[in-house]
């Protein structure tokens, strides 16, 4: 029976560093299935990067008009990952930094950890990872720095690396 995949999560963001805030996130299940939710704004969350802004193609107007309000995001990440009790990201300590804020201003406790991807990731893994990455956004297509289809990129990738690592996979 082949191994359950790791549950990937993934948060686009306004810009890096102080202000930046959430504004997608994404998350890819263990059935290799994926889905995202775009974020609308809080009033105080006026930071706005424009190089943010080219990678992953979002506009503050879209956010407004195709947004969900923070706290209807943090419920349904709570719905997603509750039962499981923990999702991974390779960016741990952004994504968990943006986790934690939309979760403070939705005033809900989240119900789940998150995890760095990286403690999945054995040394052999690690050195096929980016060539392994890339080749997979190539056969694929894949629509980089939205969040659900990072979620899934890194899921194939974990799943790709594992099996080329470990001949009983």
């Amino acid at each position: 029976m082949p191994e359950a995949l790791p549950t990937l999560l993934d948060i686009e963001a306004s810009g890096f560093g102080r202000g930046s805030y959430p504004i997608e996130v994404g998350i890819a299940r263990a059935d290799g299935s994926c889905c995202a939710f775009l974020i609308q704004p809080l009033e105080e969350w006026t930071h706005w990067d424009p190089k943010a802004e080219l990678l992953h193609g979002i506009s503050r107007e879209q956010l407004k008009h195709e947004g969900h309000p923070v706290r209807q995001v943090a419920c349904w990440l709570n719905d997603e990952l509750s039962a499981i009790g923990k999702a991974y990201s390779d960016s741990w300590g952004y994504d968990n930094t943006w986790m934690s804020l939309l979760f403070h201003h939705a005033g809900i406790i989240p119900g789940f950890r998150l995890e760095a991807l990286r403690i999945l990731l054995d040394e052999a893994q690690l050195a096929l990872w980016n060539e392994t990455k890339e080749m997979i956004i190539a056969e694929q297509g894949i629509h980089r720095h939205r969040a659900g289809d990072d979620a899934r990129l890194l899921q194939l990738t974990y799943a790709r690396t594992r099996a080329l690592s470990d001949p009983r996979a």
